[in-house]
């Protein structure tokens, strides 16, 4: 499939069952093969990431389809990493 990669930048993304993830801010290419490897997503869905971040990169074999919305594979939430206690 051939497209533009602006046509999928502002795109809302959802998982497979319906929940939002977030809206794609920017597209993550391999400059090897020229080839489409992820998208970063922003705006994100705080049930669903609690990260301090200010987005996450989706890697594009979770995307299964692309049109006026973007739908990827489910994911569990994911919770920000608490700092681990030191060692001794």
């Amino acid at each position: 499939m051939d497209a533009e990669i602006s046509s999928i930048l502002g795109l809302e993304v959802y998982t497979d069952r319906g929940v939002f993830v977030g809206k794609v801010e920017d597209a993550v290419l391999d400059a090897d093969s020229g080839t489409l490897s992820g998208i970063a997503v922003g705006s994100l869905n705080k049930e669903l990431f609690d990260l301090k971040g200010r987005g996450i990169i989706v890697p594009f074999r979770w995307i299964t389809a692309v049109g006026d919305i973007i739908i990827m594979r489910h994911t569990k939430r994911v919770a920000a990493k608490k700092d681990a206690p030191p060692r001794e």
